[in-house]
């Protein structure tokens, strides 16, 4: 592939130097064969439906082979980052709800636990597990999408059919927690919005007891069948060095066979307390990445188990801090004491001010590391807030994944990186 794109390149040149100028104008009856006669420029996206959102990939194609590939994100930028200096902390909440829009509740314990490290807030124990509870949950509806979307891309709808079914009761679950579906701003600075009943950890017990059987007819749809694996196995090879380099995080850099998982390596929450295996496929290619979604489904059905079980067996407590200069007061507290109506005056008109400095938290989010890099100058608003989400960093790796492969394998390994552009544009 190297030698094929390095010989493209001097023909290139050299239709373009004097020196093959000189030559027509000598002798016209000179004819030159040329292999990029046959090249042709295509533009894949921003509206194409297997580029899972508004993401442009530029391929310049011999015959069916992809020779040079060229991602272009922006069509969905939003300005998030800016943004976030003109609203106090407590008000961007719900904008995280906007980036990855698959899992809105993981970007809200990201940037909630930013803005936490950044005042220096202790969130109380039942909240800690609760923003587990739904950040596993999170991961689990964000694969389904991933494996479900991934196998449409190949040919295989009624798998996107099935997965979007189980989503459909997660979403149930969802709303019994927070009262949304979708845009969950459910986390609050300081803990969650509101403790979780023990009639919906029942249900979500219930769910989680049939979701292996669910997951047993996903694989034995697909995962035995000539075509589907054949469409997937050695296409959009990613070797771990390269992963490692271009800052490859999640599920893509795993399915390279690199164990880096923060919830592992750097333990946030409570995730020491769990016992769970960090996994890994070493295929590097579309069928790695499918199979580590499919075993991380598995491993966070395991991790809400004994979730669920140290909730139902631990006491009713606070599940907001106790720390009236950061964190909003009960609102029934509002109405009836005067300390608290002052404290939520003064939130909600200047927001929390955590001190001169700046501070880095990130959390292993459904696609890798979620980062935020949080810039304080004393007010309540951020100077500065850097989102370093993981499908910009993962989007990286498109250009060597499809370079030297088929234009159909292109949409397949689209759907094994798995990007939603909400956050890759920001």
């Amino acid at each position: 592939m190297d030698k094929q794109l390095e010989l493209s390149e001097r023909i290139h040149g050299l239709r373009q130097s004097k020196i093959y100028k000189e030559l027509l104008s000598k002798d016209t009856s000179i004819q030159f064969e040329d292999p990029l006669e046959n090249d042709m420029v295509l533009n894949m996206g921003p509206q194409h439906p297997a580029t899972h959102g508004v993401l442009r990939v530029v391929l310049r194609l011999d015959g069916e082979t992809v020779i040079k590939c060229v991602p272009e994100l922006g069509y969905l930028h939003r300005g998030y980052e800016k943004l976030a200096e003109s609203v106090t902390y407590h008000e961007f909440i719900p904008h995280t709800d906007r980036l990855d829009y698959l899992a809105p509740f993981s970007n809200n314990v990201a940037v909630a636990m930013a803005i936490e490290t950044a005042a220096g807030v202790t969130v109380p124990t039942r909240a800690v597990w609760i923003r587990m509870l739904i950040s596993e949950l999170a991961r689990i509806s964000s694969h389904m999408l991933a494996i479900g979307a991934t196998s449409m891309d190949v040919g295989a709808m009624t798998l996107f059919l099935w997965t979007f079914a189980e989503r459909e009761k997660l979403y149930d679950i969802f709303e019994l927690i927070c009262g949304a579906r979708f845009t969950t701003s459910y986390t609050r600075i300081g803990g969650v919005a509101n403790d979780i009943p023990s009639e919906v950890l029942k249900k979500t017990r219930q769910w989680l007891n049939a979701l292996p059987d669910e997951l047993k007819s996903f694989e034995g749809l697909v995962m035995r069948n000539r075509i589907f694996v054949e469409r997937m196995a050695g296409v959009g090879y990613m070797p771990p060095e390269k992963a490692i380099s271009l800052g490859l995080t999640g599920p893509t850099l795993r399915g390279s066979g690199i164990a880096r998982d923060l919830r592992k390596d750097i333990p946030y929450l409570a995730y020491n307390e769990l016992e769970f295996d960090v996994i890994t496929h070493n295929d590097c290619d579309v069928w790695g990445r499918f199979n580590v979604r499919m075993d991380e489904v598995k491993q966070s059905a395991k991790m809400v188990h004994q979730i669920l079980d140290r909730l139902e067996s631990m006491p009713k407590g606070d599940i907001l801090a106790d720390d009236p200069k950061n964190v909003l007061p009960n609102k029934a507290r509002v109405y009836t004491k005067m300390e608290e109506l002052i404290n939520d005056f003064m939130l909600i008109n200047f927001g929390c001010a955590p001190e001169i400095g700046e501070s880095y938290t990130a959390i292993e989010s459904p696609k890798g590391e979620l980062g935020f890099f949080v810039v304080s100058d004393g007010t309540g608003h951020p100077w500065k807030m850097k989102i370093r989400s993981p499908s910009t960093a993962n989007l990286q790796a498109l250009k060597y994944m499809c370079e030297g492969s088929m234009i159909s394998d292109v949409v397949a390994i689209i759907g094994s990186i798995d990007p939603v552009m909400g956050e890759a544009d920001k």
